[in-house]
């Protein structure tokens, strides 16, 4: 804004009535006495929500206007006395009437951010008082943006796919967005009033729409499905294409998505996925439809099948590829952890929200899918980027379905009766939200869920070149071996394997070598801190966790990692005394506070009854399945009201994988012993066949 003090006080007059007119009646005063008298009255009617907009213009301007006339040495004292007085009016009147409606309060916060429509209206405020307004400003280069669109790649397998297929029609078999029978609404500003519909819901109230029976269980190529998930399959199958799926953690809100996706034929599929959990939606993808392909983009994505039938790809690397991702001709996405783009602002989000609103240029009606276990982390506005991606809303008003079935309702914000009417229009457009206790019948009681991550830089080259290097040492006794027999066999001689194997667990490895149990450790460093970010996220999603690992340096990072995420934390480590140990648990079990318990396996694994919570991250396997059920017992004993899930996190193409899958079969021994089989499972047989296992499988591969 600019020269506001034209026409305002002018100079000093010798009758003070008349100078009293001119401040009344000239300048910005007016314009904001009437603009906050407005802004009082529609509080009063009880529409607070629809001129927030023009709340915080009229308080900007106020803020600036008394800087200026605080400053202005132009302005004589005596009317610098009045045209404070007057605006002190204007905003003890903005002040009175946030007391009424307390979420205007935070439009008046100093780091409050003005929207592009707030500042639209300080200009015709200001314009309207006869003051010059500066010109709108040449828009500024912003060089970290141009930087990063100059990072963006284009990976040629899907310059391959675009030239196999140069047109690639958009589909707009879809019918129509449904025309409101009358426009009541069309003047309203309805964004404030929906989110403040979901505020004001009564305790208990409901969150899912109403989901259709399915009609079967089956998969195609998976396993069954629980009849919680063939519910959101079903309604996929029958034309539904938005989803906010919020079931609690554990429900399997992946297979879902991908089962969705197979039914409404929503191919090719992105999704858009944390780092953590992108080696998990390959895995599951290839479980639960077998018969579509799945590729992962990694850094540039050179390596990535074009061609593919659903695309994965992290938050961290969006940037890079969000040219070619918008103009492939996704007919679905999913944004897993949704809640990740409740910052509009984030470049993360706005990439995000780009490649959405290119797909609904291509498609009529995409499947979009935002799976969040919690939707809300602050507060009732971290809805607004969700609803915005699946379309629902945008930045300003309603979308066309959502505003047919607000009209429908023959309801305007001010009838009390609109505010349950419209959560539940919102509801219908596709929230789903299931508790595990909710569905208790269709979950087993504990279950185990592996979760693989990825390691990344120089722990991962390091931890790679070290299997690579022990894969070479038993490659190589097996080969001295073979050669002073002077007779080779035909096939793998499995006994000459295990022979290999016991000389390589039993030696002692020179000072740069590694064996198997030193290389877990270093796995279980590497992933100590994706382990505990995803214990997070649990926290945050569903309440208390606890948190097992083998290692203090484990537990140290992973406690680093919750202080910077925020969170309050107890401790159980065979280092404490009897006394600390118990401080732990008691804050652990009483204080709401304390999200997360961190247990060391040996010193926690026995004697602890920790079922306040429900979730536990085991961030590094156990040598024996026996100690992995002692640490989930501590959570699933008597006084357990809901499902256990204990959530093992593995890395991918590492020997993790392989130990895993012994731990699993070794399990399957462990239930037979019940039997009468008197096998016993001890750590040194596990990291035995470990090593018969790599042996094994670089003798196939050869």
């Amino acid at each position: 804004m600019a020269n506001r003090g034209q026409g305002r006080s002018g100079g000093q007059r010798s009758a003070g009535g008349q100078r009293r007119r001119e401040i009344d009646n000239q300048g910005i005063l007016p314009v904001l006495a009437r603009g906050v008298r407005e802004v009082e009255s529609a509080v009063q009617r009880g529409r607070g929500q629809s001129i927030r907009s023009r709340y915080q213009a009229i308080a900007l301007l106020v803020r600036e206007e008394r800087q200026r006339v605080k400053n202005d040495p132009a302005i004589p004292e005596g009317n610098r006395a009045e045209l404070l007085k007057r605006l002190d009016g204007v905003a003890t009147i903005l002040a009175k009437t946030a007391t009424r409606e307390p979420h205007l309060f935070d439009l008046l916060a100093e780091d409050a951010v003005p929207s592009d429509e707030v500042r639209m209206l300080m200009r015709e405020m200001s314009q309207a008082a006869g003051v010059e307004v500066a010109p709108e400003p040449e828009p500024v280069v912003d060089e970290q943006a141009v930087a990063r669109v100059e990072r963006r790649v284009l990976p040629r397998s899907v310059v391959a796919r675009q030239l196999a297929n140069p047109f690639m029609p958009p589909d707009f078999s879809a019918p129509p967005p449904p025309t409101p029978a009358t426009q009541r609404l069309s003047t309203w500003e309805l964004i404030g009033p929906l989110l403040s519909a979901f505020e004001r819901a009564s305790a208990g109230s409901p969150a899912c729409m109403e989901l259709p029976e399915p009609t079967s269980l089956t998969t195609p190529g998976g396993p069954p499905l629980m009849r919680h998930q063939a519910e959101v399959v079903e309604a996929a199958r029958e034309g539904h294409r938005t989803f906010l799926l919020a079931d609690e953690p554990g429900l399997g809100k992946t297979a879902q998505s991908l089962l969705a996706a197979h039914a409404a034929d929503a191919y090719p599929l992105l999704a858009v996925v944390p780092n953590v959990v992108k080696a998990n939606w390959a895995r599951e993808a290839e479980i639960w439809t077998p018969r579509r392909t799945a590729t992962v983009i990694h850094g540039d994505g050179d390596d990535i099948d074009g061609f593919a039938d659903i695309v994965i790809v992290n938050y961290e690397v969006l940037d890079r590829h969000v040219g070619w991702l918008g103009d492939l001709g996704f007919r679905g996405m999913v944004l897993d952890e949704a809640h990740f783009i409740k910052n509009k602002s984030s470049q993360r989000s706005q990439h995000v929200l780009q490649i959405a609103d290119r797909m609904r240029e291509r498609v009529a009606r995409p499947l979009m899918l935002a799976l969040t276990g919690t939707p809300l982390i602050n507060d009732i506005e971290d809805f607004r980027a969700i609803w915005e991606f699946l379309g629902w809303i945008d930045e300003k008003q309603p979308g066309p379905h959502l505003m047919a079935a607000l009209e429908e309702t023959g309801l305007t914000p001010l009838d009390p009766g609109f505010y349950p009417s419209a959560r539940q229009s919102v509801i219908d457009l596709g929230i789903v939200r299931r508790r595990k206790i909710d569905v208790a019948s269709d979950i087993p009681d504990r279950r185990v869920a592996d979760i693989p991550v990825e390691l990344e830089g120089e722990a991962a080259r390091s931890i790679k070149a070290a299997e690579r290097e022990l894969v070479r040492r038993l490659l190589s006794r097996y080969d001295h071996s073979i050669a002073a027999r002077g007779e080779k066999p035909e096939g793998i001689d499995r006994q000459l394997v295990e022979h290999v194997a016991i000389m390589v667990r039993d030696e002692t490895p020179a000072d740069d070598a590694e064996n198997v149990f030193t290389m877990m450790r270093r796995i279980g460093q590497a992933k100590a801190s994706l382990a505990a970010d995803y214990a997070a996220q649990l926290a945050r999603q569903t309440g208390k966790v606890v948190f097992f690992a083998k290692h203090i340096d484990v537990m140290d990072t992973a406690q680093e990692v919750f202080a910077q995420r925020g969170l309050k934390y107890a401790t159980v480590r065979g280092n404490q005394t009897a006394a600390s140990r118990q401080e732990g648990i008691d804050a652990f079990v009483n204080d709401p506070e304390v999200k997360v318990i961190v247990c060391s396996l040996t010193a926690a694994g026995v004697g602890l009854n920790l079922q306040v919570a429900s979730n536990l991250v085991l961030a590094e396997l156990s040598w024996t399945d026996a100690e992995q059920t002692q640490a989930i017992d501590r959570v699933h004993r008597i006084g357990q009201d809901e499902p256990v899930t204990a959530w093992r996190i593995i890395a991918a193409q590492t020997i993790d994988t392989s130990i895993v899958e012994l731990i699993d079969r070794k399990a399957g021994l462990a239930a037979r012993a019940l039997d009468g089989s008197d096998e016993e499972v001890s750590s040194a047989d596990l990291q035995l066949e470990t090593l018969v296992a790599l042996l094994t499988q670089a003798l196939e591969a050869r």
